[in-house]
């Protein structure tokens, strides 16, 4: 069992009681998918389902574990205990150093727990229908519980080397679920395409977590966080690993300008895209920066500013995302588009210090673009078809479940009173503290232009789905055969996403709110927000603002009122089923045609990456490496070669024949030589050999006298 370390090197504040036998043991819940991956793997095909309900049942199980933790933990935050609770085992030992592996439990993991668990379990009840009769169904279903084990696993994690394991994890999972229809090259493609990208942004994470590790002295998550906000760790430590763990961000929350993989996802089966872009992959990076917030308020000096680098990048990536949604003629590139643009308001919050509110909108997105994606898929699933100009139209009448539900995520998405989207949406317009004008005050810094991003984004976010509405469930049916409306399979799943994309917003009803008692406001802050804490930083709340709300509201509004007045009057004013729509600006004007060019070509960044980069790798740069191959490496080892052979050559005859062996051969011949006079001396004649020593005693006498 693992206990609740409220050491000071782990936990500082509020201590958690940990009275709860499923806080302590919270490890076990991405345990249960984790093995149902291997028993659907191994022996699933021999179920009668194929092995879809042992991991329904596992996941089932784990949202159930994950549940009964958020009330025990709620039960700990209103009884006053906070911090985190954490336990560890040594996982590796390196040169004396222990490295330690375990869980964190705080209310940033609980709430990951509930939302991960919550759609991964609806996705495995919509699957059953829609992946029906696939060849690779068992197969399919394994990985969809892997991939839900990777994210609990990574959500749990109390090290920063758990969580690049359980990040690339997601990462393997996601390479094989969106490649599940292989067969087809723009599929293998966009799985090659999704891992390659997402494996350029993850060098900044590893690099990102050995700075960390050498400028903090630990792979800790409270450790490194206390580094960094207490200056152990210097400022410009702190910068680098925030700038590249940034990196990461931007790959696997697909922000600009490597965001281009994530459209390219939706060849996946659409269970698969409602996973990854709602409660998954996509939202890790958010998890990341908010896991290690400390370095990123400390490392941009988010305290304060009026800009950094993470809001910079968060606020870019929302209009692009939501201008790119008004060229898309797939439903779900629509969708993905969207999501991205729903990204980059996190990343945009997080960037201006609004930590909660940020949290808050992935809490809320997870549940309507889930909603949305799966509604998506059931209208493909009737029409056999995701383009909404050619084969759809007039659907709300033969899918009055589908059409009431994705109505229900629209004005979610859309940010119109009294959805979840309103009250997350204008959580982060409010924390930009950029919006005195409108009666506001407080916040992190003055953001104004992260203020203007996010609201010219609520525009164009309603202008793209009022398009998709219309063409989708509006006018006639454009498409071949009878549209029919899905089974429970897929309804039931809608509804409860529905369900929760309406009610999920009023959990943190803003200071103020007249309507419902103050005990009930702001509770998502109080149950996820670790305040008080040495591992968080000190981050300033703004004051709610009504005036604001209604501005953001009437800025919506304007965008859908436009698109609505484009396509519900002029349009129908045409032609009901008419595919090709009626004369806009495009005709009038260059500089809309230029616009509209640019954002088909999707701002040229494939065209940059595959045409440009790739293009000049594979071409000139490849050319130009086999030139200098053979021609100048090539030429230099063959140069080097014969030389070496001349060089031998000469030491051969020149050297060894000549000088060494003649050396060899002239001492054998003097050795020969002196032996044969020598052996003329060894007569056996003593009276020769007594005059021989006389004549040298002589010589010996001769050489004294002279010398002395």
């Amino acid at each position: 069992m693992l206990t609740a370390n409220i050491a000071a090197a782990e936990t500082a504040g509020k201590a958690v009681a940990a009275s709860g036998w499923f806080l302590e043991n919270a490890w076990l819940i991405w345990l249960f998918p984790a093995v149902s991956f291997l028993l659907i793997l191994l022996f699933g095909k021999r179920f009668p389902r194929g092995g879809s309900e042992i991991g329904i049942a596992a996941v089932g199980a784990s949202f159930v574990f994950g549940l009964i933790t958020a009330i025990q933990w709620i039960s700990e935050v209103e009884g006053g205990a906070g911090g985190a609770l954490t336990g560890s085992i040594t996982w590796l030992t390196n040169d004396n150093k222990a490295i330690g592996a375990g869980i964190m439990i705080d209310g940033l993991a609980v709430m990951m727990i509930f939302v991960v668990t919550v759609v991964s379990l609806l996705v495995h009840i919509y699957s059953t229908d829609y992946v029906a009769g696939d060849r690779r169904y068992t197969h399919f279903f394994a990985f969809l519980s892997l991939f839900t084990a990777s994210m609990l696993f990574f959500v749990t994690a109390s090290t920063t080397l758990q969580m690049l394991v359980g990040w690339e994890l997601v990462g393997v999972c996601s390479f094989v679920l969106i490649g599940h229809w292989w067969e087809e090259k723009d599929n293998s493609d966009a799985a090659l395409k999704a891992f390659f990208t997402n494996r350029v942004g993850d060098m900044g994470l590893i690099i990102g977590v050995s700075i960390l590790f050498f400028g903090a002295g630990t792979f800790s998550v409270i450790g490194v966080n206390e580094a960094a906000i207490t200056g152990t760790m210097s400022h410009t430590v702190t910068l680098a690993a925030a700038l590249c763990l940034t990196a990461a961000v931007i790959s696997k929350s697909g922000q600009f300008f490597l965001h281009t993989w994530l459209p390219d996802a939706m060849a996946g089966p659409t269970p698969v895209s409602a996973l990854i872009h709602a409660a998954t992959m996509v939202v890790a990076g958010i998890f990341m920066v908010a896991r290690l917030y400390g370095v990123f308020f400390e490392g941009f000096s988010i305290g304060g500013s009026s800009i950094n680098t993470l809001a910079l990048i968060g606020g870019l990536t929302t209009l692009v995302g939501a201008t790119l949604a008004f060229v898309q003629n797939d439903i779900k590139r629509v969708l993905a588009y969207s999501t991205v643009s729903q990204l980059g308001y996190m990343v945009l919050a997080l960037g201006v210090g609004a930590w909660t509110a940020a949290l808050f909108h992935l809490f809320t997105h997870a549940f309507f673009k889930a909603c949305l994606f799966l509604g998506s898929g059931s209208v493909s699933h009737a029409v056999h078809s995701f383009d909404m100009k050619k084969d759809m139209g007039g659907l709300r009448k033969a899918m009055p479940h589908t059409y009431r539900t994705f109505m229900i995520g629209t004005v979610a998405l859309a940010g119109l009173p009294i959805l979840s989207g309103f009250w997350s949406k204008d959580e982060i317009l409010v924390g930009t503290g950029g919006w005195g004008l409108f009666g506001g005050t407080g916040g992190n810094g003055a953001y104004t232009v992260m203020l203007a991003m996010g609201m010219i984004t609520a525009a164009l976010t309603g202008a793209y789905m009022t398009r998709v509405v219309y063409l989708t469930f509006f006018g006639e049916f454009r498409g071949h055969g009878t549209p029919h409306e899905s089974g429970p399979r897929i309804t039931v799943p809608l509804w409860i996403l529905g369900g929760l994309a309406v009610v999920a917003g009023f959990i943190n009803f803003p200071a103020g709110f007249q309507l419902v008692p103050a005990s009930w406001e702001e509770k998502f802050l109080q149950w996820v927000e670790p305040v008080g804490v040495s591992y968080f930083p000190a981050i300033k709340h703004a004051t709610p603002s009504w005036t604001l709300a209604i501005v953001s509201v009437i800025v919506a509004l304007i965008g859908i009122g436009a698109a609505y007045y484009y396509y519900f009057v002029r349009v129908r004013a045409v032609s009901p089923t008419a595919t090709e729509l009626p004369d806009g600006p495009t005709s009038r004007s260059a500089v809309a045609r230029l616009g509209h060019r640019i954002l088909v070509n999707k701002y040229y960044l494939d065209w940059l990456y595959t045409t440009v980069i790739v293009g000049f790798v594979k071409g000139p740069l490849a050319k130009a490496a086999y030139w200098t191959n053979q021609n100048v490496i090539d030429r230099v080892v063959n140069e080097a070669g014969t030389r070496s052979v001349q060089a031998g050559e000469i030491v051969y005859h020149k050297v060894d024949q000549l000088v060494v062996d003649g050396i060899v051969n002239a001492t054998g011949k003097i050795s020969d030589s002196s032996g044969e006079e020598l052996r003329r001396i060894q007569t056996g004649k003593v009276q020769q050999y007594a005059a021989i020593m006389f004549a040298a005693a002589t010589i010996l006498a001769g050489i004294f006298i002279i010398v002395i």
